[in-house]
């Protein structure tokens, strides 16, 4: 272009140089010039993720990540949808139609679930029995709801009593559970609370991005109305899709609100069409979802299937009781298959055991999150991770790190 202009000018002799000039320089002139870091080839160190999240990826979702980019309205792209909702509904057990995934983390079906089943004004019940339950009431306190939280302690569990009383006292439209609490490392007993829940005409929404795939769940028998997950834990895909699933009593609520949800990207009325689950014959663009995630959530899902859901249920139950068999400052009997918590060693930094552990062992384990930092640490063994080598792996880098590390007190 800068040619063609210039030779427009040809004629014109040399007096109109200084034009020229200004007329390069406005054209080629940039103030930021290219960053040096991005003049270097990518560098992803090979690490042992042994936290609660994410999980390494096994080669085989890796290499469908890679695959070439098709269009996200292409029909292929459907099909690859549509097997989506068929491994979600199998890993929830459920068989609701209005099933999908989220273009996000797990917090973007968190906050779906919240922003469509809720409207300004209503009563919400939050269990707090760590971060996730915060985290759920302050996104319904951000968009108007009236929030009530029953709270423990990290690692407390709440019965079926104390959910039933609650739910009397407040009337809510929606109850919120964490299945597992990652951040205190307990997997809460889900049997009768969804059928408190409809005695009371109040909707049941679990949440299970630390448990799916690693500990039992059943999504219609237990009564459950709205149930999300991750993409980046057990079921061992890369982080950024989001599983989630609506039965009829939540679409009856969703569906027939007197307001718009707070989030057009999270608003379920379009995204019940991108996915095909309205009925309606063609699929209107609404956004440009995740094509290579999806690609890689379609594989781990392909994968849960092939293994089944009860044998990796039974693997995670078996390596974490291997950690545990060896480990003797666990924190709590109702344990997360897939993340570990255990007591700070007496007289230990835990932050220095962590840091010594990713220095000389590659090996990433994490302190506590929300209410139970500096109460515990948390391995984790999801999925791909799910082996003896890696608990054997994940007990000598912890060994190590108490025979080096120095004791401060105690």
């Amino acid at each position: 272009r800068g040619t063609s202009l210039r030779a427009g000018f040809s004629g014109t002799g040399h007096k109109n140089a200084p034009v020229l000039q200004r007329l390069d320089r406005s054209m080629s002139s940039v103030t930021v010039p290219p960053p040096a870091c991005l003049l270097r080839p990518l560098e992803a160190p090979l690490r042992y993720l042994f936290g609660p999240g994410p999980s390494n990826v096994p080669p085989r979702v890796l290499a469908a990540g890679g695959r070439p980019i098709i269009g996200h309205l292409h029909p292929e792209m459907y099909g690859i949808m549509n097997d989506i909702k068929k491994g979600i509904q199998y890993a929830f057990q459920t068989e609701n139609k209005m099933t999908i995934s989220m273009s996000g983390s797990g917090h973007a079906a968190m906050e779906c679930a919240v922003f469509n089943a809720v409207e300004p004004g209503e009563s919400v019940l939050v269990a707090v029995n760590g971060i996730w339950g915060e985290r759920v009431a302050e996104i319904a306190e951000r968009m108007g709801a009236n929030v009530h939280k029953m709270v423990k302690a990290p690692g407390g569990y709440f019965t079926n009593k104390e959910i039933e009383q609650a739910v009397e006292k407040h009337k809510p439209v929606l109850f919120f559970l964490t299945h597992g609490e990652s951040s205190a490392g307990l997997c809460h007993p889900m049997d009768g609370i969804g059928d408190i829940c409809r005695k009371h005409n109040c909707l049941f929404l679990v949440d299970t991005v630390a448990s799916l795939g690693a500990a039992p769940i059943y999504m219609d028998k237990q009564s459950i109305d709205i149930l999300y997950t991750g993409s980046q834990k057990a079921l061992n895909a890369p982080p950024g899709t989001a599983p989630i699933s609506f039965n009829e009593r939540a679409c009856q609520k969703m569906f027939n609100r007197k307001t718009k949800p707070v989030s057009y990207l999270f608003d379920m009325t379009h995204l019940s069409n991108y996915w095909g689950c309205d009925g309606k014959p063609a699929r209107a663009y609404h956004h440009t979802g995740p094509v290579s995630g999806f690609f890689a959530l379609r594989e781990s899902l392909a994968i849960l299937a092939e293994t089944g859901l009860e044998e990796s249920w039974r693997k995670h139950k078996e390596q974490t009781a291997n950690i545990v068999h060896h480990v003797t400052f666990i924190l709590q009997d109702l344990r997360l298959p897939s993340v570990t918590t255990i007591a700070i060693p007496e007289g230990y930094d835990w932050r220095e055991m962590l840091v010594y552990i990713m220095k000389n062992h590659q090996m990433e384990m994490t302190g506590g999150l929300g209410p139970s930092i500096g109460m515990v640490m948390r391995i984790g063994l999801m999925g791909y991770n799910c082996e003896k080598t890696n608990a054997d792996m994940a007990l000598q880098a912890l060994a190590d790190a108490l025979k080096n590390c120095k004791k401060t007190r105690g």
